[in-house]
Formats: C-alpha cells, structure tokens, sequence
C-alpha cells in the first residue's frame, strides 16, 4: 500500500487570507452610509488583527502570504479611519 500523501499545505495562511477578505469587506461598506458603519468596524477591527496574525507567523516562517496579510491590515486600518473621519465630521462639537 502506498504511503498517504497530505494534500494539505504546510504553512498557515489562514489569518492573512482572513485579513485580506475582511479588509476588502471594510473598505467596499466605508462609504455606504449607518449601514456600513455596522459592518466597516467589525471587519475593519477582524482585518487589522488577522493581518498582524498573519504577518507574525509569516515573520516565524509559518505562512507565506504577507502581501495578503498585510494589504488587508492596511485596508482594514483605512476603512477604519474613514469611518472615524465621518463620524467627527458629522458630529462635531460645535453643531
């Protein structure tokens, strides 16, 4: 009987693909009004923490995605920002 073959990868890229879908989803609902603020701040928050995740095991040799982890910690770091500047602009103090 021949030995069984894993078909599995060996690196665990799971977190950086986390983090590139989640930081995707954040940047398309940034800009759609309430709604988007409910959806942008919890993949904006999953996407920075999945890609610093990902680019640690990257970093320990673990994965091999660190273009994914980290364009989706930066999309999900400016979705972030974006929802932060709405949300000063339209309620600022002075109005």
């Amino acid at each position: 009987m021949p030995p069984h073959r894993s078909t599995e990868s060996p690196f665990r890229n799971g977190a950086g693909s986390t983090a590139l879908v989640a930081g995707i989803t954040a940047a398309v609902f940034a800009f759609i009004p309430l709604i988007g603020d409910l959806i942008t701040i919890p993949a904006g928050l999953a996407a920075v923490v999945c890609g610093w995740v990902g680019l640690d095991r990257v970093d320990k040799g673990l994965a091999t995605n660190h273009r994914e982890a980290l364009t989706g910690a930066v999309l999900g770091t400016a979705a972030l920002f974006v929802v932060f500047v709405v949300f000063a602009a339209t309620h600022s103090a002075g109005g």
